[in-house]
């Protein structure tokens, strides 16, 4: 039987390698005419599938084809009660009845209007920010509030690790389901990959509801490296919400030697935006598991708040299934607002042209334009066409720093000490439209000045990539960057 397996995949490979050209020039017609790439990504395609055929075929097969994406990620259900207020918000800008109470964001206001009309993201102004930079204290406050739930714990995390951390919280949550507390989990196929059937099938058999997106086909083979959902989501009650950068597991609190300290940002909400934050929740979970959580109005309600913050926050996403790439806008047109800074905090810069513009645009301008990515790569090819990109914006006169205490995976945009947008979403192509992502547009002064203070705390912690440096780089890493930049458009 093996044998005649094995002699049946000889057969196949002989016959993929027999056909190869004409396979290749099937897949490029398919390319340049029947899925809507940019003319970037379909030269770098055409470039790998004919320098490196037989791989450039399998690399195409991983990472290339939509599979219409259309038909893979239905348009979720939205809400009607969201659009309203969305639509009533956004009546409320054009009369000129909406007012900030810091009279310096009402510049801002266009940039409410689009995320109200292209991501129907309600502002709400009552919340209250914590900031965590660090993982064991942004894990010791999530475990304190999920011990202190009494009616719901949702969470959605890229990476789940089965390591000690995920063991400290499988405690808590199999603790509160016992004391009648409905907790869900869904998690990413592909950065859950290291789990086991068997970790899920436990939490199930404690009564923890479970749903897996985008399922791998065979086992935990996974094929498709695109439309991961990327989004880091906790929702408690619906009164306490955190959003950021930390996915669950011992690297994140600094543990793993290959990185050292991680340097990450999140944050704890508690305000009316956590209803925003339980509804993209909702949608998620809708489309992994098939079930409509909207019918369960309680999930949704607004509960009374201890704490009586007073941020604006849109909370803003975006992915394969929408429209636009709300994230990458509320990016660039922070950017094109900027009038005296500009503080980006990055693993992966890998910027599209108009942003890279904008970017060196605002620093021969005039702008502080400062830009702090790792000291080391995760991702080698990724690292390296960061580095060529930051180099070019050093050499327009931006500050770029790298980070030398571990590893920083922060991802911020702080704009004129007023602005912020926080959360999963790296600057780079994959995050703006091919992962599923989730932001906080924060309109504070107040949050926004700790998170640029935590920024130029970290320059103490950096090397600044100078022109002279930059220019005296080795030819070795220079023949990185190209082959890295060339297949930017693909990472």
């Amino acid at each position: 039987m093996l044998d005649l397996v094995l002699e049946g995949v000889r057969t196949s490979l002989g016959w993929i390698m027999h056909n190869l050209l004409i396979i290749n020039a099937i897949l490029s017609v398919v390319i340049i005419f029947f899925q809507r790439k940019k003319p970037t990504t379909v030269w770098a395609w055409l470039l790998v599938l004919y320098a490196l055929p037989v791989v450039g075929f399998i690399l195409y097969l991983l990472l290339g084809q939509n599979f219409r994406k259309e038909r893979m990620f239905r348009a979720k259900e939205v809400e009607g009660e969201m659009k309203y207020a969305a639509r009533k918000q956004g009546q409320s800008i054009y009369k000129k009845r909406l007012r900030l109470r810091d009279p310096e964001l009402e510049r801002f206001k266009q940039l409410i209007l689009y995320n109200l009309n292209d991501g129907e993201a309600v502002l709400t102004d009552n919340n209250d920010i914590r900031i965590y930079t660090d993982g064991k204290e942004k894990f010791r406050a999530l475990m304190y509030e999920m011990e202190h739930a009494r009616h719901y714990i949702h969470l959605q995390y890229y990476i789940i690790k089965r390591d000690e951390l995920w063991k400290e919280i499988e405690k808590i949550l199999v603790r509160k389901v016992k004391q009648g507390v409905e907790v869900r989990v869904l998690f990413d196929s592909m950065g859950c990959r290291s789990m086991h059937n068997s970790d899920w099938e436990r939490l199930e058999a404690a009564g923890i509801q479970v749903a897996e997106f985008f399922p791998a086909v065979l086992g935990n083979l996974q094929l498709r490296a695109n439309y991961r959902n990327h989004r880091k989501i906790a929702v408690i009650d619906g009164r306490i919400g955190f959003v950021g950068g930390f996915n669950i597991g011992r690297e994140y609190l600094g543990k793993d030697k290959k990185f050292g300290y991680w340097r990450d940002t999140h944050i704890c909400i508690e305000g009316s935006a956590v209803v925003s934050l339980a509804v993209r929740f909702a949608y998620d979970w809708n489309y992994a598991a098939q079930e409509n959580l909207f019918l369960e109005d309680r999930l949704f309600a607004t509960p009374k708040f201890e704490r009586m913050g007073r941020d604006p926050v849109q909370i803003i996403s975006s992915g394969p299934d929408s429209q636009s790439q709300v994230i990458r806008n509320n990016y660039l047109r922070l950017i094109h607002m900027a009038q005296k800074n500009i503080y980006i905090n990055t693993p992966y810069f890998i910027p599209d042209e108009e942003i890279l513009n904008a970017l060196k645009i605002a620093a021969k301008s005039g702008v502080d334009v400062r830009v702090m990515i790792p000291c080391k790569p995760d991702h080698p090819f990724v690292y390296w066409a960061t580095y060529s990109y930051v180099g070019e914006l050093a050499m327009a006169g931006a500050k770029c720093y790298t980070y030398d205490n571990g590893f920083i995976h922060s991802k911020c945009l702080c704009v004129d000490g007023l602005v912020t947008c926080m959360g999963t979403a790296n600057m780079d192509i994959r995050s703006f439209a091919l992962n599923f992502e989730v932001n906080a547009t924060i309109y504070s002064e107040k949050t926004t000045r700790k998170l640029e203070d935590a920024f130029l705390n970290d320059i103490n912690m950096s090397t600044l990539i100078t022109r002279k440096k930059y220019q005296s780089r080795s030819l070795m890493i220079r023949m990185k960057e190209q082959v890295s930049r060339l297949l930017s458009p693909l990472l």
